[in-house]
């Protein structure tokens, strides 16, 4: 008892001293910041968005570092451009119509306030432009993701109604649904008879995940849906499917998944962030978390937060790579 009190207060000490580091390192990272961009202004005739969008690789890499010096700019006119950035995003005009235009006067701002001389830096444009356009495009996605969410299913809603019922036919090929309140619902891993009261923590988005998984890939769902009936290892599909859309969703909205998504998005007049960027996101987690479940053979149901957490840090640790990119490359064997 006395060695293990030791252990603790030692893991605790070493926290601390962590935590320590960590603060001391960021102070003095903000205290020395400027004085090293000036410093490498001075040596190099160029900027900070300049060096980044030379020098660092295309993708998260770029991406990240440019979002970075923009939001830590104390620049007044920076700032500005900002506000309007986050206001074109809310408002939903990274769309094709208005993007050109959009991107266009933020490189031109930039030109102006950081003293660029376009007509010698013509790269900057194409390196800076998408990083723009992706950027404020994720977090225009991020408030369509957050509508979906805050959209409740309501079994009064035709369309709402019409996409459950298409869930049950993508997964239960040829099986009719008696009536719309039924306890074969359970087949699928609802709680219920109806499941309406499952979506109530994350919407109409978990209903859209689920979906979508079942319409684009259905082998890999089908697959999936068969693990979950397994007779010793099974678990609910549908309960497990809404938990994984809160996990997809905080990714996100933490910025976690950044890596991912900007590494997907960054070619030149490439993609724009859509949601179907994050269903397919979802997807990947529901296939991968099925196959951990698996391989941990769990005694009961009653180890789904552990190894929820497990994987959740697994992706947190993979996400942490700025090369990252999951594929949905589903390969589906026999169980």
């Amino acid at each position: 008892m006395e060695i293990m009190t030791k252990m603790q207060t030692l893991r605790n000490l070493t926290d601390v001293l962590r935590s320590f580091l960590s603060t001391l390192y960021i102070y003095m990272y903000q205290l020395t910041r400027p004085l090293i961009k000036w410093t490498l202004h001075r040596t190099t005739g160029l900027c900070e968005l300049q060096r980044i969008c030379y020098c660092e690789p295309a993708g998260a890499c770029r991406i990240l570092g440019v979002e970075h010096s923009l939001l830590t700019s104390k620049n007044g006119k920076v700032k500005r451009l900002l506000e309007f950035l986050d206001r074109a995003a809310a408002e939903k005009r990274f769309n094709e119509a208005n993007l050109p235009t959009i991107v266009n006067n933020a490189v031109q701002a930039i030109y102006s306030i950081k003293n660029i001389r376009p007509e010698v830096h013509t790269p900057f444009q194409k390196s800076f432009g998408p990083c723009i356009s992706v950027i404020w495009g994720f977090k225009q996605l991020l408030d369509e993701i957050e509508s979906l969410k805050l959209n409740r299913y309501d079994f009064e809603n035709k369309e709402h109604e019409t996409k459950l019922l298409e869930l049950w036919s993508c997964l239960m090929p040829g099986k009719e649904l008696k009536s719309r309140v039924n306890s074969a619902w359970k087949e699928l891993g609802f709680q219920g008879d109806d499941p309406k009261t499952d979506f109530r923590g994350m919407g109409l988005l978990g209903l859209e995940n689920l979906l979508y998984f079942a319409k684009n890939y259905p082998g890999a769902a089908l697959h999936v849906l068969s693990h979950s009936h397994h007779p010793i290892y099974g678990y609910s599909f549908a309960i497990v499917g809404i938990n994984l859309t809160h996990m997809s969703y905080m990714l996100w909205k933490d910025g976690t998944a950044k890596t991912h998504i900007y590494n997907i998005c960054h070619k030149p007049n490439g993609y724009q962030p859509n949601l179907k960027h994050f269903h397919r996101f979802y997807c990947h987690l529901f296939f991968e978390f099925d196959k951990l479940w698996l391989a941990e053979k769990p005694s009961s149901i009653m180890e789904f937060s552990r190894i929820r957490d497990l994987f959740e840090k697994r992706m947190r640790s993979l996400l942490a790579d700025r090369s990252c990119v999951l594929k949905s490359n589903f390969l589906v064997e026999d169980i």
